[in-house]
């Protein structure tokens, strides 16, 4: 799975246990979707919301949802619900499972030989939360833990918890533990998602904290609520001049390679491979989104 087949702007959790909002998501302009049996839904309503979640996740291999990307995130092993949520998610085949209170490889290896024995589906990736103190002493592990593996998902509430720290606009508590995460995605190819923003009323908070996601290198961040959505959408997506420039590099490249010139330079920056490598992959992007956005 790679961002340049489907882009992640927009990961919004579901609660599993609300079927309407199940229903709602069908015509949301989200490229994702978490549908959450962990901490979303309560224990008297955690097996009602494993069957509307895997029965979601069935019709959604007919194209209910479109082209959006389902994920059903589990409760964790240690749970009274951890083994058959898994074994449930298998069975519904969705485009992934994410795995809540990771701390290591191994609850990887134990998590994933529940769900091969469960018929895992090829297409059905692994999605892990990155959201304990040891998930992020061993993150660079745990990215390289599975060739199943498709992104690292950010829990921030729980992180900033556990370490007995603080919400900040500039998130400095947990800087170290995002460039950290960062770092290891991409060590290892994957997608990786920023943490949720809780204050639904302050939408500068939110444009602020998309932009700083984008800065460290998220491809997109979790939403709590859609009106999270066109946000997200939009600081993660290209600009028009991103794209416009991105389209020069490339093509000034190109001309300068067919001319058997190693350097180029376009509006007097000097542009390499690593500058075309760049150009390449926000094209790429865009063009995802734009063979998303054609969904019915």
């Amino acid at each position: 799975m790679s961002q340049l087949t489907h882009p992640f702007r927009s990961m919004l959790y579901m609660p599993g246990s609300n079927l309407r909002a199940l229903e709602k998501a069908k015509s949301l302009p989200v490229d994702a979707l978490i549908f959450d049996l962990e901490d979303s839904v309560a224990p008297d309503q955690k097996h009602l919301a494993r069957e509307q979640v895997a029965q979601a996740a069935i019709e959604a291999n007919s194209g209910t949802y479109g082209k959006r990307q389902i994920i059903i995130r589990s409760n964790s092993l240690d749970s009274d619900w951890g083994e058959d949520d898994l074994r449930a998610a298998a069975a519904a085949k969705p485009d992934g499972i994410l795995l809540p209170k990771i701390n290591s490889a191994t609850d990887i290896h134990a998590a994933q030989l529940i769900l091969e024995e469960s018929g895992l589906s090829d297409k059905t990736r692994i999605w892990v939360m990155m959201e304990t103190p040891l998930s992020i002493l061993h993150a660079e592990e745990i990215a390289g833990a599975s060739s199943r593996l498709a992104g690292l998902v950010m829990g921030t509430s729980d992180l900033v918890k556990d370490i007995h720290g603080q919400h900040t606009a500039m998130r400095l508590p947990v800087i170290a533990s995002l460039n950290l995460c960062v770092l290891a995605a991409r060590a290892h190819r994957l997608i990786i998602m920023d943490g949720v923003y809780l204050d639904l009323g302050n939408t500068d908070g939110f444009t602020q904290a998309c932009e700083q996601g984008l800065e460290f290198g998220f491809d997109g961040k979790t939403l709590i609520h859609p009106k999270q959505l066109e946000g997200a959408n939009s600081v993660f997506a290209p600009s028009d001049a991103e794209l416009e420039f991105s389209n020069r590099i490339i093509a000034a490249h190109a001309e300068a390679e067919a001319q058997g010139q190693g350097v180029v330079l376009v509006d007097g920056k000097l542009i390499e491979n690593l500058h075309v490598q760049d150009a390449h992959r926000i094209v790429a992007l865009n063009q995802a989104i734009a063979a998303l956005s054609e969904d019915p």
